[in-house]
């Protein structure tokens, strides 16, 4: 047993090396990484290149594609895919990103205010203060990286924001929106299990019928949010503002949310 030690040790040496930066990932995607490179910062292609090609008989492949800083207000990018593609600060105002994949997409301090995104794909994409006031994100796959984004007044009808529990190699991948701005947003019957929204502002949110399941809502607003038939099983309510909740008495396992003598409360 003494002669196995040695190749035991270089084993466990192994999975420890490789595993490491993995985990690393997995805790923080920004993690080392240069933002002010060209990659995150500069465009590759102009507008009017942009345009051109979503002018074709087929969807354009854009995967990968640096569109930094550029204004593509208005234009049509539904079924369009832009996995990997670089948005970062660009300006998307009232496009059309209906069946979209944005999967992996950087869209930092990016414009999509008004934009149409329903059933659009956004899993892994880093869209940290992101603004989609007003956007439509309907029935899109959402495991984004959303921290202290503007959602205010969008549409989340019946979207999935929930955890990826098939595939976790790099980690939990989930919505996160702390400290996200969903005032007024619409998320009747989207799935947010497992999701993260801490000290998120979500006053007079549509929550009707949602999935709450095990999301982490400590310090968040929603005061006057209407919740009915909102699942709360296991929902971290730690110093979570619950006043004036419209259907409470229709919610789902609310009073035994986790910390629920710690809400804020009537």
């Amino acid at each position: 047993m003494a002669k196995r030690a040695p190749l035991i040790l270089i084993r466990c040496w192994l999975v420890a090396l490789f595993a490491a930066p993995s985990l690393a990932l997995a805790q923080d995607m920004m993690s080392g990484v240069n933002l002010s490179s060209p990659t995150f910062t500069e465009a590759e292609m102009t507008r009017e290149e942009v345009a051109a090609l979503l002018e074709a008989d087929q969807p354009p492949d854009l995967s990968l594609r640096r569109l930094n800083g550029l204004d593509l207000s208005g234009l049509d990018f539904s079924r369009v895919n832009l996995r990997g593609a670089y948005l970062n600060e660009a300006k998307l105002t009232g496009a059309n990103f209906d069946g979209a994949i944005l999967d992996q997409a950087w869209a930092l301090d990016s414009d999509w205010s008004q934009a149409s995104l329903k059933g659009a794909a956004l899993f892994a994409a880093q869209m940290r203060g992101a603004n989609f006031s007003g956007a439509d994100l309907s029935k899109a796959r959402i495991a984004a990286d959303l921290t202290r984004a503007n959602l205010s007044g969008a549409k989340l009808i019946g979207a999935d924001l929930s955890a990826d529990m098939k595939n976790q190699s790099m980690g939990l991948m989930r919505a996160v929106l702390d400290s996200a701005n969903l005032t007024g947003a619409d998320l009747s019957g989207a799935n947010l299990a497992r999701t993260r929204m801490k000290f998120a502002k979500m006053a007079g949110v549509d929550l009707s019928d949602a999935n709450l399941m095990l999301a982490e809502l400590a310090g968040a607003d929603l005061t006057g949010a209407n919740v009915a038939g909102a699942n709360f099983d296991r929902t971290d309510v730690t110093s979570t503002k619950l006043i004036g909740l419209i259907g409470a008495d229709q919610a789902r396992n609310l009073d035994n949310a986790r910390n629920i003598d710690r809400a804020i409360r009537n």
